[in-house]
């Protein structure tokens, strides 16, 4: 196995041995008992020729790629949601030609299952907006993503949060744009730790009393809500919205942090699952979800434990750069061929951050080509001029 000089927090370098990869399989042969979604990346093509702080440019087979390979392995695609820099770099038309093309891909892949993120952020957060202008907006991303296909994650709205004056503000626009979808949507609220816009949502900073307002929207709408997927990596707050949530209504976690234990559940209920680090860990996740849905808990546990530290490590605060972490796995296990990402982002983490990703990545066998992941992680390297 290959060795490696890694940097440490203390900038000393310390040699680093890789280990055999665990052996997931490459294809799900089973229905699960859990719905998983992973929110999926986007690759940008490197070679473009553009200002990466403000031009987009997506390698489109690359990206739709990557979605298959999620497919294959029974997991859904949550679309243009946070994960593929949505409101970091990618915006709303590239994210709609995103969400047309993942839908219309998903039409032959057997078993494929797709929601894309409708939000507001083709609009410029704005004190001056009023109600009215962010159910517009919502009207619009909400229209178009039913025009192509696609099932709705309603995503929180930075432009809402500024301009709200009240909680009844909130309770407005989502009965307004609940009433008006075709099929059930997911409901997504994102804690101000994934982005720090959205302090305040549902009108309170408290989350205990912003979760009750968001729990009366929900009741009011219940026939419109698939489910909610609630990130504020806090494994105590999600279940008790879980146990408030209407009859019908799924809770999908987004607890990055404690998943594996909301996704087995308790004598009271369980999670569903639509997550940013299913996108790094996959073929783990397919495999526990797959020992979950045969009963064999204990193989469920302990294919997920060692992924957890990884986990956490990805989504350390400042958690909105998690993204990062996330493209980085993908470039290590040659689902991309560069470590560049959408408006310049590869360079929200430090070196030492990336190598203890690596590290991590190796302890739970999530390093498919340990050989070709260290020539990776050596180019990387030598940019920050190590081994050179």
């Amino acid at each position: 196995m290959p060795t490696l000089s890694l940097p440490t927090a203390d900038s000393s370098l310390e040699k680093f041995s890789t280990s055999a990869p665990k052996e997931f399989p490459s294809q799900a042969d089973r229905p699960f008992n859990r719905i998983a979604y992973a929110a999926a990346h986007v690759v940008p093509n490197a070679l473009a020729d553009n200002d990466p702080w403000l031009d987009t440019s997506v390698d489109w087979d690359r990206t739709i790629a990557f979605r298959r390979h999620l497919w294959g392995l029974g997991i859904g695609v949550a679309e243009a949601m946070d994960t593929a820099q949505r409101g970091m770099g990618l915006d709303w038309p590239t994210s709609l030609e995103l969400i047309q093309r993942s839908v219309e891909a998903a039409r032959d892949a057997p078993g494929a299952v797709v929601a894309s993120g409708a939000g507001t952020d083709h609009l410029t957060p704005d004190p001056t907006l009023t109600t009215d202008d962010v159910i517009r907006a919502y009207e619009e991303q909400c229209e178009a993503v039913e025009a192509c296909g696609g099932r709705i994650i309603l995503m929180a709205s930075r432009a809402l949060a500024t301009c709200a004056k009240s909680p009844d503000d909130y309770g407005t626009v989502y009965d307004r744009i609940l009433g008006q979808v075709k099929e059930p949507v997911i409901v997504h609220w994102l804690g101000e730790m994934f982005d720090p816009a959205l302090e305040g949502y549902w009108g309170h900073t408290d989350h205990f009393d912003a979760m009750d307002v968001c729990v009366d929207v929900l009741r009011r709408n219940a026939d419109k809500v698939d489910g909610i997927k609630i990130s504020l990596l806090d494994k105590d707050k999600e279940i008790k919205l879980r146990r408030a949530l209407p009859e019908g209504v799924r809770m999908y976690t987004g607890d990055d942090f404690n998943y594996a234990e909301l996704i087995a559940g308790d004598n009271e209920g369980f999670s569903d699952a639509l997550l940013g680090i299913f996108d790094a860990i996959a073929p783990a996740a397919s495999a526990a979800l797959a020992a979950l849905a045969d009963n064999r808990p204990e193989e469920f546990h302990e294919i997920f434990e060692p992924t957890v530290p990884l986990s956490r490590h990805i989504f350390k605060a400042p958690t909105r750069f998690y993204k990062t972490g996330v493209v980085f796995m993908a470039y290590l296990n040659r689902h991309q061929d560069h470590f560049v990402m959408v408006g310049g982002q590869q360079s929200t983490r430090s070196i030492v951050h990336l190598a203890e990703i690596f590290r991590l990545a190796d302890k739970a066998g999530l390093l498919g080509d340990p050989e070709e992941a260290a020539a990776r992680m050596s180019r990387v390297l030598s940019i920050h001029g190590i081994g050179i």
